[in-house]
């Protein structure tokens, strides 16, 4: 994580529930909703914990639903506790900490891959570093060995090259969210909240002058500094006991000694002299206004009140300003509220995105007005209920992850770190069920009455992106690492163990896919349905064979504005009932679509299902297609076709479809599905209905579904919503994809986005292949070439030019025609050497340097070993058992991947990609500064088209650019 506003997003995916909610069926009434104490009630992490003697905590939970184990281990620090001069020194180094260890020399994801880890992972963020993996249970030392040996002998494998390329890959990361619209609005609501000398006073990733300047010895200090076991806490969650995890984190971890002491930060709540207001101008599509308060840590009596005020004034779907600026007065077409916890101080944002047309000052008079109502008057006790009914829903679902970014381990970890409690979690959710409007109204009153940070980003040309000197400088050396561990007989009684070689990995499992079991309802749907008992939930999809493929070329995007408008009304319910309905059953229904299908998805917990499916089926049924509600949503889809036309990756991923599948092929569509603005202006009531009677028929459903149930009591309810439906008129005929496609062809076109720090390179062929192909063998081939971390393509951009924050190759699969992507973000100074890099990996993997056998070992082990972890969660099941259904697999089909893998020979993967990919019919799409790329791509062998460019007088060859590079090329 690199800075406040994208870590909000990033913070916020995590916990909230989309919205959509209950109605009544037309033949029986649905139940009440269970009391929120009944949810909280089933929210329980049981743990051990013990500590070790040189001060590390352990704390270890039990559950056997999979032979995995999620480890996860937390460093109390963060930026907050990095001094001036030396921004950016903790997320580097949580950076350096998976390139190599002394006892486990490379690149700490090569290890994790043989050993088949899943959700794997490290983040830095103010108060905090972490690191965590889900390994097989056999495979548990090995996580062990590595995590102790970088916490214990790191040092002595940190090179001069290494810290270089880091420092590289670091700021192309920081680039890379510069370039987003919006990007730097972080960096000044920072600058402006918080004193220059306050813990929270710079942003997480740093400045690009303290990066290039920081030194091995910087690099020494900080590590001796912060990362001792009396400064982590270690959790275990999954297939293992307490007793079992003593004996094992002893053995790895208690011969290394305490480390320094970490001073306690006590900074006081930096509150604004007078309120504030600036304008910024950026790439953007629509005006955005930002508000801003500090307010107390989350350890705080008044941060649960504060959290459930901005939630029901901006975090629901039924939200005050939604229902006010969005739906009843249309002079926004979104909006947010929430407080973004931290110890020292939290950070309430409120955002509106202006209505295009709409005067920006009088929607922000109008925003503040709303808001001073809000603080005035407090929110009504049911409001207050639905927003703790769904986050005790939210957890309920989490449940059932032991790792990952938001798992129970993390829950844990969380609490002991930030607030001494391993059950702060469950303490936080009691204080929300119990907390009242008064004390939500108190809370802010004194709050946010405060003077404010207010933000308005209006669209324009930023300023000139401002790099930094000439790249990194001659640094030679490598860190001297202290004697970490005790030996036999001194000051202690602990034995280091054997690190000549990582411990020996165990039998692993082939994965227990759960059976998948049938039934047809009245009118012919198909159930497919397999039980789960981790948490007490049940979920379903209701599949219809349409997607954004299903759209007809006049009306594109018209299955993204039906699935939209699905969410807005009923017959019998507006969207503002179904929010609350959806809200105070702690139900989840979302509707979207890709290419080849169009889903209704719904998550509810067991007590409210009833009820839910009742909500669902009347959404789907019954949808109401006013005319106001129309209006807005085409408004909201052209706003974020506009937003689209602003961001890089989003601009050249709607342009490459149309090069390669040519633009009558229903798959030579943008991929985001909001067509242009000349169909979405023109799509009628009519035409939602039809697409809706057509595609969205119950001839055209399967319902796929998950949970905590029987499965005859299950589709009896699916029946009594779904099985006597007919639908309007006939079924659509079936997607006709016979339209020609055009012969692949060499060539580049770039679209001009001026003071683009970096540019988004997107690449891709169509492949001679249907979906419904075995493409097993050409996956092997991808992940070597260019599909992973550890890939050819990305280790060499990343790892060794240090030009991009990371790169990926896809092979993209649906109901039809397979492509093939390689998309890669780089610096804009590499722009053309990082095209040619690619284009040589390319041919070099398909020429005399194909797979070795090492990589055909790791790939055969990874995908092997992480089968069982695969699996942890209801939503990988029913996308397993929806892409069996749509490719015409078995529904065991899981099951049979090992054996398939174990019997890959390098002269099958080889044979696949050499098969597939032709490297001269790739299409390049490039968007970045044309004055600034320009050179490289002209010298290139390749025919160049630009888009959206007229010759500049400050065009310069790239090389004598002051966009200069931070890497190490």
């Amino acid at each position: 994580m690199s800075r406040l506003s994208r870590s909000l997003l990033l913070a916020l995916s995590t916990t909230a529930l989309t919205i959509a909610a209950p109605a009544l069926a037309e033949h029986h009434k649905s139940p009440k909703p269970a009391p929120v104490s009944e949810l909280v009630d089933a929210v329980d992490i049981p743990y051990e914990e013990f500590t070790l003697d040189n001060g590390l905590k352990v704390l270890v939970h039990t559950d056997r639903k999979a032979p995995v184990v999620a480890v996860s281990i937390w460093y109390g620090v963060g930026s907050a506790h990095e001094p001036e001069g030396k921004t950016g020194y903790a997320h580097l180094f949580e950076h350096i900490m998976f390139n190599g260890s002394e006892n486990a020399p490379g690149d700490f994801f090569d290890p994790l891959r043989q050993i088949g880890a899943t959700d794997l992972n490290g983040t830095t963020w103010l108060d905090r570093t972490n690191y965590f993996q889900t390994v097989p249970t056999s495979a548990l030392d090995v996580a062990l060995f590595l995590e102790s040996d970088r916490m214990g002998h790191l040092l002595g494998a940190v090179t001069q090259e290494k810290l270089d390329n880091q420092i590289g890959v670091v700021s192309n990361e920081k680039r890379q969210g510069d370039n987003r619209p919006y990007g730097l609005v972080g960096y000044r609501q920072t600058e402006l909240l918080f004193p220059a000398d306050h813990p929270y006073g710079h942003d997480t990733i740093g400045s690009l002058e303290d990066l290039e300047a920081a030194s091995l010895d910087d690099m020494k200090q900080w590590f001796t500094d912060h990362y001792g076991p009396n400064n982590s806490i270690l959790v275990l969650a999954g297939d293992i006991d307490a007793a079992t995890a003593k004996a094992k984190v002893q053995k790895w971890f208690g011969a290394i000694p305490k480390g320094k002491p970490i001073p306690e930060l006590s900074p006081e709540l930096p509150t604004l002299e007078a309120p504030i207001y600036e304008v910024m101008k950026d790439k953007v599509a629509t005006t955005r206004i930002y508000r801003n308060w500090v307010v107390p840590g989350l350890n705080d009596p008044d941060y649960t009140p504060l959290d459930v005020g901005m939630t029901v004034l901006g975090g629901l779907a039924s939200s005050r300003l939604d229902n006010i600026m969005v739906r009843e007065e249309k002079n926004a077409v979104s909006v947010t509220a929430y407080v973004l916890p931290f110890v020292h101080g939290s950070l309430v944002e409120i955002t509106a995105d202006v209505k295009p047309g709409e005067d920006a000052d009088a929607v922000a008079k109008r925003l503040d007005e709303i808001i001073a109502d809000f603080i005035a008057n407090g929110p009504t006790q049911d409001e207050v209920q639905r927003v703790a009914t769904r986050d005790a829903a939210a957890r309920i679902a989490g449940l059932e992850q032991v790792g990952g970014f938001s798992g129970k381990a993390v829950a844990l970890a969380q609490g002991e770190l930030y607030s001494d409690d391993p059950e702060h979690y469950k303490k936080e959710l009691g204080r929300l069920a119990s907390t009242t409007p008064a004390a939500v109204k108190a809370a802010m009153q004194k709050w946010l009455t405060r003077p404010v940070l207010g933000i308005t980003v209006v669209p324009g040309e930023r300023e000139e992106y401002q790099e930094v000197g000439a790249g990194i400088g001659e640094r030679t050396g490598v860190l001297t690492a202290p004697a970490f561990y005790m030996q036999n007989g001194e000051a202690g009684t602990v034995t280091a163990p054997d690190r000549s070689q990582l411990p020996p990995v165990g039998d692993i499992p082939n994965v227990d896919f759960p059976d998948v079991e049938t039934a047809t309802l009245s009118n012919g749907i198909k159930v497919y349905f397999a039980h789960r008992d981790a948490v007490p939930m049940t979920r379903v999809t209701l599949s219809f064979n349409a997607g954004a493929s299903a759209d007809s070329a006049d009306k594109l995007g018209l299955q993204n504005f039906v699935t939209a408008i699905l969410e807005e009304g009923t017959t019998s319910l507006t969207s503002v009932e179904i929010a609350e309905q959806q809200e105070r059953l702690g139900a989840n229904i979302s509707i979207g679509g890709g290419r080849d299908r169009t889903d209704v998805d719904l998550s509810a917990v067991n007590p409210n299902l009833d009820a839910s499916l009742d909500l669902m089926a009347d959404i789907v049924k019954n949808p109401a297609f006013n005319a106001d509600d129309i209006e807005r949503i085409r408004v909201r889809q052209l706003t974020a076709i506009d937003r689209e036309e602003s961001d890089p990756l989003s601009i050249a991923s709607n342009t490459l479809p149309p090069l390669i599948f040519g633009s009558e092929h229903p798959y030579g569509r943008g991929l985001s599905g909001n067509g242009i603005k000349e169909t979405v202006s023109s799509i009628t009531r009519d035409d939602l209905s039809a697409f809706h009677g057509q595609w969205m028929h119950p001839a055209k459903a399967t319902i796929f579904a998950a949970g905590k149930i029987d499965k005859q009591q299950l589709v009896d309810k699916l029946e009594m919503r779904f099985g006597k439906w007919k639908g309007e008129g006939k079924a659509a005929p079936a997607k006709n994809f016979d339209a020609a496609i055009p012969d692949g062809e060499g060539r580049i076109v770039v679209v001009h986005r001026p003071n683009s720090p970096q540019s988004m390179i997107l690449a891709g062929q169509v492949l001679p292949y249907k979906g419904s192909d075995d493409l097993l063998t050409l996956n092997a081939a991808n992940e070597i070439l260019g599909g992973n971390f550890l890939s050819r393509i990305n280790m060499d951009l990343r790892e060794t030019k240090g030009w991009s924050y990371g790169t990926r190759n896809s092979v993209v699969r649906g109901e039809d025609r397979v492509f093939y992507t390689m998309r890669a973000p780089v610096q804009t100074n590499q722009t053309g050497p990082a095209v040619a890099a690619i284009d040589a990996q390319v041919r070099s993997f398909l020429g005399d340097k194909g797979v070795t056998a090492a990589e055909l070992e790791r790939t055969v082990n990874g995908n092997v070993r992480e089968l069982p972890g695969q699996f942890e969660r209801t939503p990988s099941i029913l996308g397993q058992m929806q892409g069996d259904v749509m490719l015409g697999r078995p529904s065991n089909y899981a099951e049979t991947v090992a054996d398939k893998y174990k019997a890959l020979t390098t002269e099958d993967v080889n044979k696949a990609m050499a098969e597939a990919v032709d490297p001269d019919k790739f299409t390049w799409v490039i968007v970045g500064d044309v004055d600034k790329i320009k050179a490289q791509l002209d010298a290139l062998d390749m025919p160049v088209e630009y888009r959206g460019y007229e010759a500049s007088d400050t065009a310069v060859n790239s090389e004598g650019s002051s966009d200069d590079s931070a890497g190490n090329d």
